[in-house]
């Protein structure tokens, strides 16, 4: 919808459960129907695309709504498992999860588990290739990695605490530490954002 006032020429997508009216919500002028909104369409489904196969360990983190962006990201690229480590939160015990995984929740197959360092030994003695993402003196940058190839062993990528970063004893046992670059003032980007870019990367970029 589009404002015809000229002076404010609002444009916006009109949600019926939210706005009701026909007048602009900043200034009253008359709205218009501008552009009809797209068909997002069927997208791909990641699980048949026979590329990495990837789960992912949250170690300790704090926010909530972190865990959720986490999840919405990790259905995006058809994660296979996430598994929540120590103290991060699980759906079924904090609400807020749903606020930012809008119902991702639900569909990415999850696990908590308290020990993240015994889990991560486990599955690294089953086979998995351990992807430690944080800045460390041993960092790889992340865009450095490809994966050797499609359809072998599944790929753990582990990220940690927003305050503390990931475990010593995990950073020591996994495979690689891959590292996000970073141009600006900050030396790290949110843990749900570094985590989607990883986890991105990881499933579709060109293996070796």
């Amino acid at each position: 919808m589009q404002c015809q006032n000229p002076a404010c020429q609002l444009r916006f997508p009109l949600d019926l459960e939210q706005y009701q009216g026909s007048f602009c919500p900043l200034c009253g002028a008359q709205l218009i129907r501008a552009e009809k909104a797209l068909d997002p369409g069927a997208p791909e489904n990641p699980h048949s695309s026979g590329r990495l196969v990837l789960e992912a360990l949250l170690d300790n983190i704090r926010s909530a709504l972190n865990v959720g962006a986490i999840f919405r990201a990790a259905d995006g690229v058809g994660l296979r498992k996430l598994w929540l480590g120590g103290i991060t939160p699980a759906p079924t015990r904090q609400a807020q999860i749903a606020k930012t995984a809008l119902g991702a929740e639900q569909a990415v197959p999850w696990e908590s588990v308290p020990n993240a360092l015994t889990l991560a030994a486990d599955l690294k003695a089953q086979g998995y290739t351990l992807l430690a993402l944080e800045n460390a003196p041993n960092s790889r940058p992340l865009f450095s990695y490809r994966p050797e190839s499609s359809g072998q062993n599944p790929t753990l990528l582990i990220v940690g605490s927003e305050q503390a970063g990931v475990d010593p004893g995990l950073l020591a046992l996994a495979n690689e530490t891959l590292c996000l670059p970073m141009s600006g003032s900050k030396g790290s980007l949110n843990v749900a954002v570094a985590f989607g870019i990883a986890a991105y990367w990881l499933r579709f970029a060109p293996p070796l």
